[in-house]
């Protein structure tokens, strides 16, 4: 059985991150379709459904020697590039989404970690093993709001408790926000709000997460919500968009633009969520991991990284899958994003471009970007290896570059 278990979720992750370059081509601006998401992961799992992933080999424990006292990470004070905190030295942004894990179809960190506290603590041991310095999380709105002021006591108690894990660890976290990746786990309350009071519970949600947050030189950053959209000019019905292995990415901020500009209505939105994790936090970095349309549609220009919107956002986050025998235009539409501030990919791995050009990208991005955070679910390189697969050579391939190149301490 626990074969079984761990072979679908191998299989559910893989199309997870592989099928975000069907989410890419089948999104516009304003629109996000999950039908060719959909027909993609079909035709995928009938390509890899014989792969067979191995059970948990035993782990160490944490090393208690490779603690590190950690100096928070800033923004240097000529904006360009992050530094330690009381010094000039550089830090790269080296790491991974911890987004699920490899059971069933991917549980989300607020599924398991009550009860498999210790699969939680091996994986950042593993991460750390990896070299990576930062763990980017995903956290469900409704999973931290029980209404729409009383917060979940028990998964904040929780979060304080990954914030000490990833300090013993040496590790900062990305504390991504506001997640409805799971529809089962919105509360119907929440879901029928309207927008104004909607954006009141998110900024609700910011303000008691960042409460948690806000002594621990863990923190890297809070990014506000993971690919934010707006809706097109005749609005729209749903807040999320685009369905992919069942799991929604894609959130809008607002259904109807009621005669605004979208400019306005983004710039509103970052505005009420930035000053809620500033009334109790002034000092932790602010992001929004957001689409980058430019890699889409040659003339595009950033929405949420305009100069009306980006103001309160300390750096730039894209999300980038560079296409493959398209290096130049990949590194083009990269180019678009640059507007004064650290930037960072936030999400990348091999997909249209394999490992190579993805790696080429990499490279030739250095005088772009700021660091790289790529993806990781719990499945070491040892563990993929043991198996025979596609999936499972690319993984280990893959991961044994991460580790091979990451950034000098």
């Amino acid at each position: 059985m626990m074969c079984s278990l761990r072979m679908l979720s191998l299989l559910f992750k893989t199309v997870t991150v592989i099928g975000l370059t069907v989410r890419r081509s089948s999104l516009d601006r304003n629109h996000c379709s999950g039908a060719k998401v959909r027909t993609f992961c079909n035709c995928f799992f009938v390509v890899v459904a014989g792969l067979m992933v191995s059970t948990s080999f035993a782990k160490e424990p944490a090393d208690q020697d490779n603690k590190t006292t950690q100096a928070r990470i800033v923004v240097s004070q000529d904006g360009s590039h992050f530094v330690l905190e009381g010094s000039t030295k550089p830090f790269v942004v080296w790491g991974v989404n911890y987004d699920h894990d490899a059971v069933g179809q991917g549980r989300l960190i607020e599924d398991y970690w009550h009860d498999e506290w210790e699969t939680v603590v091996e994986d950042f041991q593993e991460i750390r093993d990896l070299n990576a310095n930062v763990v980017r999380i995903h956290l469900q709105l409704g999973r931290f709001m029980e209404t729409a002021t009383k917060p979940n006591s028990k998964n904040l108690k929780k979060l304080a408790e990954l914030i000490k894990l990833a300090e013993d660890n040496g590790l900062y976290l990305d504390i991504t926000g506001l997640a409805c990746y799971h529809k089962a786990d919105i509360p119907d309350w929440y879901d029928s709000l309207p927008e104004q009071q909607r954006w009141g519970v998110q900024a609700n949600f910011w303000r008691e997460v960042a409460t948690i947050c806000r002594e621990s030189s863990a923190i890297f950053c809070y990014d506000l919500m993971n690919e934010p959209v707006l809706p097109g000019k005749d609005g729209e019905k749903e807040w999320l968009a685009g369905e992919l292995g069942g799991k929604f990415f894609v959130q809008r901020i607002s259904l109807d633009l009621a005669g605004r500009e979208r400019k306005e209505v983004a710039a509103a939105w970052v505005k009420r969520m930035t000053e809620a994790i500033r009334e109790v936090d002034k000092s932790h970095l602010i992001t929004l991991g957001v689409i980058p349309w430019a890699h889409s549609f040659k003339n595009a220009k950033p929405l949420f990284y305009s100069p009306e919107v980006s103001g309160p956002l300390d750096f730039v986050s894209v999300h980038f899958y560079p296409k493959k025998d398209h290096i130049d235009e990949s590194l083009a539409a990269l180019r678009v994003y640059e507007i004064g501030k650290p930037l960072v990919i936030e999400e990348i791995f091999p997909l249209s471009a394999g490992q190579d050009q993805t790696v080429e990208f990499i490279e030739r991005s250095r005088d772009i970007a700021d660091g790289w955070i790529s993806f990781y679910w719990g499945v070491t390189v040892e563990e993929y290896k043991s198996k025979e697969g596609i999936v499972e050579a690319i993984m280990a391939e893959w991961l044994t570059w991460f580790k091979e190149n990451a950034p000098p301490k």
